[in-house]
């Protein structure tokens, strides 16, 4: 058999226009120092601590013995659509037709479907900069340019409308956001989220939302932009809210005119959704279900109004208070010991020598990358309690 060279195999050139996800560099550095015996505590992926509840896995177990595993349609079944609608009716007072509903194979599938769809060569598409970086390389993907707009304490990590009417050009297609963010935990504020919906719809383009962690919001009702218009293309999951990550399973409302475009998409790119997922997703609008999943929001609530002050006590600071998700993006410039300041070094400092993995922001965008980390609070109280310890002890507070 004759062996080619690798060296003569050519990669597309979008591969190299795609950089590394940091993160997960992180994480092989922490299963390292786990297999040499070292207790390490994870504030690092964000992965809700909680399973899906025992009303999912019963409806999964129910779909294995009936052997309902057959392809769905590439939309998804018109059960859970038809559930979703009612959700949006019942959680947001918002009247949603099931018809405009997409399911996914993950949000990540649902992202990649809208830039697909909406995004040609060289397309610009404004974005937030820190934002969780697979947003951009989804553009990329689709051969377009993500511009990333330098969002700070003051705009609360987000885009804003005045970003979107003085950064507009000839050769701009859109917006993506996600309200509450990663790495951020901020949501942008209803008023200047209408705003930023009108600035676009003005000048033809696309508003892409995504609301992944909406239903983990502490400080007000949760707001979904599918309310200001059936041409907002919202993106939603079940992994964050509904705990439910390792399943792939999300969703897209997408404006009537482009359901088939999209469906077209879908059918193409990934045939559908895993027919397991979406049997059991169904059990995650019962009503003894969404109380479990409440609970756990206030669970998440309580780990927020703990972390938040106690990273201060070590020396972050935290400019915006995170009003949702599982996140704080906390300033390091000033934290008491020699790496302080350079979060890459910083994060391998504390890992190395508190056995608390930290996310640098590096992963998120080039605005002062350096001064920030992703802190992830989706793990279990007493764990935290224990990470602030070490911490305290390694920078001396």
């Amino acid at each position: 058999m004759t062996r080619v060279s690798e060296s003569l195999m050519r990669l597309a050139a979008r591969v190299d226009a795609i950089a590394p996800f940091h993160v997960m560099e992180m994480m092989k550095e922490a299963a390292l120092l786990e297999r040499a015996g070292r207790d390490v505590i994870h504030m690092s992926i964000g992965q809700p601590d909680f399973t899906a509840p025992q009303p999912v896995l019963d409806a999964a177990a129910d779909a294995l013995r009936r052997g309902d595993m057959h392809y769905t349609s590439a939309v998804g079944i018109d059960a859970l659509r038809d559930a979703i609608a009612g959700h949006y009716a019942h959680a947001y007072g918002i009247d949603v037709d099931s018809s405009r509903i997409v399911i996914t194979a993950g949000a990540s599938a649902a992202l990649l479907l809208a830039c697909t769809a909406l995004v040609d060569r060289d397309d610009e598409v404004l974005m937030p900069d820190p934002c969780y970086p697979c947003n951009r390389h989804f553009v990329i993907a689709a051969e377009g340019k993500p511009v990333m707009v330098p969002s700070g304490p003051a705009e609360r990590f987000q885009l804003t409308a005045d970003d979107v009417e003085r950064l507009w050009s000839a050769r701009t297609r859109g917006v993506l956001l996600a309200s509450p963010s990663n790495p951020t935990g901020t949501s942008i504020a209803p008023d200047e989220l209408k705003r930023i919906v009108e600035t676009v719809r003005a000048r033809g383009g696309f508003t892409v939302v995504d609301e992944i962690y909406q239903g983990l919001s502490y400080d007000a009702p949760p707001v979904s932009a599918v309310s200001l218009g059936d041409d907002v293309i919202t993106v939603n999951s079940f992994s964050k809210y509904f705990n439910m990550t390792g399943w792939r399973l999300g969703w897209l409302v997408v404006p009537p005119s482009l359901v088939s475009a999209f469906e077209k998409l879908a059918q193409n790119l990934f045939i559908c959704a895993s027919a397991l997922a979406q049997r059991a997703a169904l059990a995650c609008f019962e009503p003894a279900t969404l109380a479990i999943y409440d609970l756990r929001r206030l669970e998440f609530k309580r780990r927020r109004d703990f972390i938040v002050p106690a990273l201060e006590s070590l020396g972050f600071a935290v400019p915006v208070m995170p009003d949702g998700a599982f996140y704080v993006y906390a300033d390091c410039l000033n934290v008491p010991h020699a790496a302080g300041g350079d979060s890459t070094a910083l994060a391998n400092a504390m890992l190395h020598d508190a056995g608390v993995v930290m996310v640098p922001g590096m992963d998120f965008g080039t605005a002062a990358p350096h001064q920030y980390v992703r802190v992830s609070y989706a793990t279990a109280y007493p764990r935290l309690e224990e990470a602030v310890q070490r911490l305290r002890k390694l920078f001396g507070r």
